[in-house]
């Protein structure tokens, strides 16, 4: 959950490679168990995705379409019908701007409903997929064969306390408008993670973080640090809150990884601060990631590619191989982060695969390192 904030374009004197695709050669060279051993990762704790008949599964769609339609209506939601959709192209609702139709598509504006649709494909055994800002993953082209649920849940209340605050929030919040409304009430604890696209419920399934501030950041912030309980839908299907001790965080990592748990909401523990240093810490951060990442904007991505590798960043590593600015398509290494993949105008999900394979190779061949994909692979390709 690494993402952009503002480019800055390579200097003009800089001497840039420009390489529209891999050779034939090298992409003979990359064994098709190369692209299996990151094509594997689509199964996550919030993705259940079955081989199935086709023919099966769209009977349970249409029984789960039903449900899901008729529960809204009974709750007096008139436009019921318009959030629950057949065939929804995908790749608007990521950070990619990349990705097929899901069968079905379905909005959940509450945890509420969030957990009903969980609990109903649960039962019908569909398959599914809970999508937030959709940062961090890659949808095939083909799509996703069951229901996709968009988690829109964005109710939240701040509990003042004397010099700290306790921050209720639903799991479909943006982490942005939290951000911006803690600073305007002068609490202090989300302003390090300004400009990393995330929801609630994301940053609390990947454990967000950022460096410290200015001018040391010597160290990593989480948001564990700030976390004091959520709300799950559990994979046995209880609602129950759980603390620090059940969520085992760690570095790109919770049980959510491990677990089908849903995380419909979240209470964070927020400290009283300055507002003008609050404000100071979230340009700074802005300005910092703006030199070392691409505009979302202007270069869709899914963030950081590759995992984290002791002593050394991946983008390095394929910096050395020469690697910025190749092209598969209108897939891109990014000219100014190179653990970063941009879609140009018209990527597909089969040209960001061919240029991860590609990365993989050549970093082995060179350094002896095999880079392992941190984005989630959702979906067929």
């Amino acid at each position: 959950m690494r993402r952009s904030s503002s480019a800055r374009c390579p200097n003009s004197g800089d001497a840039i490679p420009i390489i529209s695709r891999a050779s034939n050669a090298t992409l003979a060279s990359v064994s098709r168990a190369s692209l299996v051993s990151f094509l594997d990762m689509s199964a996550s704790p919030t993705t259940v995705h079955k081989n199935v008949d086709r023919d099966e599964l769209r009977g349970r769609l249409d029984e789960l379409a039903r449900r899901l339609t008729t529960n809204l209506a009974d709750d007096g939601d008139a436009n019921a019908a318009s959030r629950v959709r057949h065939d929804e192209i995908l790749a608007p609702y990521t950070t990619f701007r990349i990705g097929g139709p899901a069968d079905l598509y379905f909005e959940a504006t509450t945890a509420d409903e969030l957990a009903n649709a969980v609990v109903i494909a649960r039962e019908l055994d569909v398959p599914y997929f809970v999508l937030g800002l959709g940062a961090n993953i890659l949808v095939g082209d083909k799509g996703f064969r069951g229901l996709v649920i968009r988690n829109t849940s964005q109710h939240f209340a701040f509990h003042d306390q004397d010099t700290s605050c306790r921050l209720w929030t639903e799991s479909g919040a943006i982490v942005k408008n939290l951000i911006l409304e803690s600073v305007r009430r002068g609490w202090s604890g989300l302003e390090h993670y300004v400009g990393i696209p995330s929801t609630v419920g994301g940053a609390v399934w990947q454990n967000l973080h950022f460096l410290s501030p200015a001018p040391e950041r010597e160290r990593t912030m989480f948001i564990a640090e700030i976390f004091e309980s959520c709300e799950i839908l559990s994979e046995e299907n209880e609602r129950r809150t759980v603390g620090p001790d059940y969520v085992r965080f760690g570095y790109d990592d919770t049980i959510f990884h491990h677990r089908r748990d849903i995380v419909l909401a979240a209470t964070f523990r927020l400290q009283r601060g300055d507002p003008a240093i609050l404000h100071r810490i979230m340009q700074e951060n802005l300005s910092w990631r703006g030199g070392k990442h691409p505009w979302l904007d202007w270069h869709p991505s899914a963030g950081s590619v590759f995992k984290k590798i002791e002593g050394v960043g991946a983008g390095r590593l394929i910096d050395q191989c020469g690697l910025k600015g190749m092209r598969v398509g209108d897939a891109q290494i990014s000219h100014i982060h190179a653990n970063i993949l941009v879609n140009l105008g018209r990527a597909t999900a089969s040209q960001v695969r061919e240029l991860i394979a590609l990365a993989q190779h050549e970093v082995e061949k060179k350094h002896g390192v095999h880079l392992e994909p941190e984005i989630g692979f959702i979906g067929e390709f």
